[in-house]
């Protein structure tokens, strides 16, 4: 493992920036998670780390070693693939000695090292078969041991888990997650999923139009937004705009909403589903309470989110359990919300100033 530097690194084609002054400080053993919409520069970076993408500016630095320049098979990083890129005319086990060929290793250490690569992700007892023989969760777990079987100062996993069905993603990231930490090695992945990155990260970076928003932990960037685009992205939230005098915003649809900071100025607020009460009486516990109209109710198994509409300019969401013997609120009903004043994130720009 190693240590990983990025340091102003940009990308351009002409006057466009696939990702611009990219910094990032990856400590050894770290785990860490790029997070974004398509086209955001996340897979860009990654590329650059890897060797595929030459940077048209900033350095990259491996273990201290400045590999900016250096081809990908001359910096020692190992990369899984999105689609996993395995030869289909290769045995499980050729796919993982793959690399080793290109190292120069001799034939009886790359059988020693696929073995283990092979142990490690529990596929020993399938090193005959083809790719087309085995699961998409064992073609997965095939690349990552052909990353790893030369043990890379960092690994690099490209949207790893997107070709897989809801359930085995859930089982395999785990497995990913588990082995990283077992081996204590540097790793960067890319994804665009946000429970993904929530679930398996030590920090996440956020990037959009190829710039990075915010730096931090899962509670940093839920908790403390940078601002509203990583409030909008980092799970999900009800935006209410409008005038704050004191410690009070106002909002176009006359809401007259308390919050946790005196802000002077234009203002948004970020309100987070699950903080937000939803009944058939006023909320007394809350110092927000505000009637509504139910527009949608959203079952999902455990969690139920309804959309309720305040006025005409604004409408919250309310997540709330889904307990045994749940009485759900259908569209059209009449409902009250609330929320506590602490419950109102300010993401940090466009906020006016504080009073």
């Amino acid at each position: 493992m190693a240590r990983l530097e990025l340091d102003g690194v940009s990308k351009h084609y002409g006057d466009f920036y696939a990702a611009r002054e990219v910094t990032l400080d990856v400590a050894e053993g770290e785990f860490l998670v790029l997070l974004g919409p398509s086209g955001c520069g996340k897979t860009t970076t990654l590329r650059a780390i890897a060797g595929f993408v030459e940077p048209s500016a900033g350095t990259v630095r491996i273990g201290g070693k400045d590999v900016t320049r250096l081809p990908p098979w001359k910096r020692n990083t190992g990369l899984v693939f999105q689609n996993y890129a395995l030869f289909p005319h290769l045995t499980v086990a050729q796919n993982v000695a793959f690399g080793l060929e290109m190292r120069k290793v001799s034939k009886a250490d790359a059988a020693t090292k696929v073995n283990e690569a092979l142990r490690l992700v529990r596929l020993d007892h399938l090193g005959d078969r083809l790719p087309r023989q085995l699961s998409g969760g064992q073609q997965q777990r095939v690349a990552l041991a052909r990353a790893l079987v030369f043990r890379p100062d960092v690994l690099l996993l490209d949207e790893p888990l997107s070709n897989l069905d809801a359930k085995l993603r859930n089982e395999v990231r785990v497995e990913i997650r588990s082995l990283q930490q077992r081996l204590g090695i540097t790793t960067v992945m890319v994804t665009h999923d946000q429970e993904e990155a929530l679930t398996m990260a030590d920090r996440l970076v956020v990037m959009s139009e190829g710039k990075v928003r915010q730096v931090g932990s899962q509670r940093d960037l839920y908790e403390r937004p940078a601002d509203r685009f990583v409030a909008g992205f980092v799970g999900r939230s009800s935006f209410l705009e409008g005038h704050m005098s004191g410690d009070t915003l106002t909002t176009p649809g006359g809401l007259a909403i308390k919050c946790a900071r005196k802000i002077a100025g234009e203002a948004v607020v970020a309100l987070r589903p699950e903080r937000v009460f939803v009944g058939t009486e006023p909320v007394t516990t809350a110092d927000n309470s505000f009637p509504g109209e139910v527009e949608f109710v959203s079952y999902m198994g455990g969690l139920i989110d309804i959309h309720v509409r305040l006025s005409e300019h604004d409408q919250v969401i309310a997540q709330v359990p889904n307990h045994d013997g749940s009485v759900l609120p259908a569209v059209g009903d009449r409902v009250h919300v609330g929320w506590a004043p602490t419950s109102a994130v300010f993401p940090a720009e466009h906020n006016g100033m504080d009073g």
